[in-house]
């Protein structure tokens, strides 16, 4: 039907396994330096895993022993996937940013969604996981 969207799916299975076991240049909206935050816990997650994760948090220098960069557009590298550990009302400008730099993945953690952002990195080309954990998919898919 013309105009009517239809709600939010995940990709199947067989592609976040795909995305999970290859090696990415992850960026971490949200990363924390606090361990006890699961940014920070699944930011090591993802780099014993064997990802090169990249904190994004404007407020510290470093995390995990990495520099840390106040945005997407700072980071000097090209970005994969962009794993979002923010509000929902940020999420659409983090999807923004993520097409800007030329993401291919964006993934929002537990309880972070947005559809129209997500059916507008969609339409960009980017693969959207949203509502979803890395370390809870690891578990569960391998």
């Amino acid at each position: 039907m013309v105009g009517v969207r239809m709600p939010f799916e995940n990709p199947p299975d067989e592609i976040i396994r795909d995305l999970l076991s290859r090696p990415m240049r992850i960026a971490v909206v949200g990363c924390s330096p606090d361990p006890r935050r699961a940014s920070h816990r699944v930011a090591q997650l993802l780099i014993e895993k064997g990802h090169d994760v990249v904190p994004v948090n404007p407020d510290v220098g470093e995390v995990l022993g990495r520099p840390s960069y106040p945005s997407l557009r700072a980071v000097p590298e090209k970005i994969d996937m962009v794993d979002v550990f923010r509000r929902s009302e940020h999420v659409a400008a983090i999807v923004d940013e993520a097409i800007e730099v030329g993401a291919k993945v964006v993934w929002t953690q537990l309880g972070v969604g947005d559809e129209t952002a997500a059916a507008k990195a969609r339409e960009a080309g980017l693969t959207v996981v949203m509502d979803r954990c890395p370390a809870i998919e690891y578990r569960r898919l391998f």
